[in-house]
């Protein structure tokens, strides 16, 4: 989402850096340029003023001190105020002691409730929170079977009886269901709108007031802009947020939305939706997302991902490959890719490293069907020829290309990267 954020204030903040001397006046010049782009990322004007004031405030003083690159301070101070106008603090979600802690999504039609339900179930039993699901959304056709369907995907039980008409009712016996089930958290995906409206609201402060959840927390779709600010605004007034999980983060939009909710709201962003998948929901780090907005990179990010998708055992037999005389071999290579896959698409994976330009993940294509094609190559090999690639004379590259679908020269350059890269591992 904030690439094209992130291209530019990327600029500046390299310009800033790679000057020994700061001046008041390339200071302001910077921060006219930054306040642009804010303005252009649709960050609403308020923010963008207040968010300009208080580093060029900040910065002034900075400037006089000499044991530091002044460079550097100003990049700092950029990033704590980037960092604070998402939030400062880390939110996290607040559980009961006792008995199941309800949690309300709600939301506008189409913003991804039901979805969001499921990816927020997920990471829940993961953290041994013992989750249960609630589909309280008897307007919309199949949104019951939709949750239920996903929920069997999570292996997380669906409750609360089908034939309830009455959704206060239904919410009730749902959270008496969690009590005897043993449930530590109730997941209530609510009903939506196309817009927001006083009977929307009323039905919600009425769910509220009769299930007494812990978190209300706003489910808006990043893609909307600044439209998702003024819906944010809307609920928080209605019913009273106390958090925000944004949906289709990994999306093109400007970033506006993720950038203004806070501040105009005083609702933190909880979670952030990365992706289709039940996996692709993220806990929000306001100072980690402010570093990868200035191209600092979230290297913790990354060591989260390949701690929850990489398999421990196959990554040691992998490392004694790489480090015994014969090497890695076409077959290694292909648990390697595996492992890569499951860390998500590529682009995610290298936008979390720092010093990665964002023009560069421009470049990367849009899907990974690279690593599908490099996949279908090496599967159309036989054990042997994985195990020893000098096998591979012209003929067989010929078979190889036709069995995967590629042409001969990608089956070519795949195997000399190959061969450079077992060099590299065995050199290190």
């Amino acid at each position: 989402m904030f690439t094209a954020l992130a291209e530019r204030l990327g600029g500046v903040v390299q310009r800033l850096t790679g000057r020994g001397v700061l001046t008041e006046a390339d200071v302001t010049e910077a921060l006219r340029e930054i306040r642009r782009y804010l303005l252009e990322a649709d960050v609403s004007f308020e923010l963008t003023r207040d968010f300009v004031e208080r580093v060029r405030v900040q910065a002034v003083g900075a400037l006089q001190i000499k044991t530091v690159s002044p460079g550097q301070q100003v990049v700092k101070l950029v990033a704590d105020e980037l960092a604070r106008m998402l939030g400062g603090a880390t939110r996290r979600l607040d559980f009961a002691s006792v008995g199941p802690t309800v949690i309300l999504l709600v939301g506008l039609q189409g913003s991804g409730k039901t979805t969001t339900a499921a990816k927020l179930a997920r990471r829940l039993k993961l953290e041994q929170k013992a989750p249960g699901l609630v589909a309280a959304d008897p307007y919309r056709p199949a949104a019951r079977e939709q949750l239920e369907q996903l929920g069997a995907q999570i292996g997380v039980a669906l409750l609360g009886k089908r034939e309830t008409g009455n959704v206060i009712e239904l919410v009730q016996e749902a959270v008496r269901e969690a009590e005897h089930a043993r449930c530590r958290t109730v997941i209530v995906d609510t009903a939506g709108r196309l817009q927001v409206d006083e009977p929307l609201m009323e039905e919600l402060r009425a769910l509220k007031e009769a299930v007494k959840p812990r978190e209300v927390l706003l489910v808006a779709d990043a893609m909307t802009g600044q439209d998702a600010v003024r819906i944010a605004r809307g609920f928080t007034d209605g019913v009273g947020v106390t958090g925000v999980i944004l949906t289709k983060l990994d999306g093109d939009a400007r970033g506006g939305a993720a950038l203004s909710i806070f501040g105009v709201t005083g609702a933190p962003i909880v979670y952030a939706g990365v992706g289709e998948g039940v996996e692709a929901l993220e806990p929000f780090d306001p100072a980690r997302m402010a570093g990868r907005i200035l191209g600092q990179g979230d290297v913790v990010a990354l060591v989260e991902k390949a701690a929850t998708a990489i398999d421990r055992e196959a990554a040691e037999r992998l490392e004694k490959k790489a480090r015994s005389k014969r090497g890695m071999d076409l077959q290694d290579f292909l648990v390697a890719l595996k492992q890569m896959e499951r860390m998500g698409p590529l682009k995610q994976v290298l936008g979390l490293l720092p010093g990665v330009p964002a023009k560069a993940l421009q470049a990367l294509p849009a899907d990974d069907r690279r690593l599908k094609h490099v996949e279908a190559i090496v599967l159309s090999m036989t054990p042997a020829e994985r195990a020893d690639p000098k096998l591979l004379n012209g003929s067989r590259r010929l078979r190889i290309a036709k069995g995967a679908g590629r042409p001969v020269q990608e089956v070519n350059r795949l195997l000399e990267q190959f061969q450079q890269m077992r060099k590299l591992l065995q050199r290190m």
